[in-house]
């Protein structure tokens, strides 16, 4: 069993809880990394193929790269 330690926002918590908090952060952090890594190379490997087709890369009207599917978001 954990130790109970102060907690000046939540009152009194226990130590395992906290441990848990962590790894969830942790864990939400290297989530949103990953998809924002996933998207970096989707992004790249469009650029790369535009460049290599000969064309530049479709602009949309507020001047951001046009992704097509590979800039959708999710999965």
């Amino acid at each position: 069993m954990g130790h109970v330690i102060a907690d000046p926002v939540n009152g009194a918590v226990m130590a395992d809880e906290n441990d848990k908090r962590a790894q969830q952060a942790k864990t939400s952090r290297d989530d949103r990394l990953k998809s924002a890594l996933r998207e970096n190379l989707k992004r790249r490997k469009l650029q790369a193929r535009e460049r290599a087709a000969g064309t530049e890369p479709a602009l949309n009207d507020d001047g951001s790269l046009d992704e097509g599917a590979a800039g959708k978001a999710g999965g």
